[in-house]
């Protein structure tokens, strides 16, 4: 089964699944994998953005990320809520289709199904790494925000 994998196994130490049924949990999956696609591309935007690199307003934001978004004009929010919406809204669209698997926006359910180990195999890392991101973007930001140090901790000892 997708999501259950070693070391843990079926992991749910509250409870959260007991007693939902196969609408709830899929809904609940469809919720894990979008917020660990959007942890994994936050924590890529935040290392991007973290060395300087800003592909719009010619690079005059700052490097720390948090203070980035503040600086961000209007227009450049007003772009990126405008964004997240479109994205969302043909979601909406995809998640409409009959046989719709959740999570699947790109309708590889079409050409594979979950009996291919490799494709399981395949989304149990999609599953791990996303929610690994979530835990590393809330670390990233936690240190920001306490440290007022967005790059590296781990590694600026050995470079300093």
């Amino acid at each position: 089964v997708v999501g259950i994998t070693a070391p843990d196994g079926f992991f749910d130490p509250l409870g959260l699944s007991k007693g939902k049924d196969d609408a709830t949990m899929a809904m609940y999956r469809e919720a894990e994998l979008k917020h660990g696609r959007v942890a994994m591309a936050a924590c890529l935007g935040w290392y991007i953005t973290a060395s300087g690199v800003h592909p719009a307003f010619d690079s005059k934001l700052s490097s720390d990320p948090l203070e980035a978004a503040a600086q961000l004009p209007s227009v450049g929010w007003l772009q990126f809520v405008l964004g997240c919406g479109a994205i969302e809204w043909l979601a909406q669209q995809i998640k409409a289709r009959p046989g719709y698997q959740p999570g699947d926006v790109l309708g590889a359910s079409y050409w594979v199904d979950n009996g291919d180990e490799g494709w399981v195999d395949y989304q149990n890392k999609e599953i791990n790494n996303g929610r690994l991101a979530m835990l590393a973007i809330m670390g990233v930001i936690t240190q920001d925000l306490q440290f007022h140090d967005y790059g590296d901790q781990i590694f600026k000892p050995l470079v300093q």
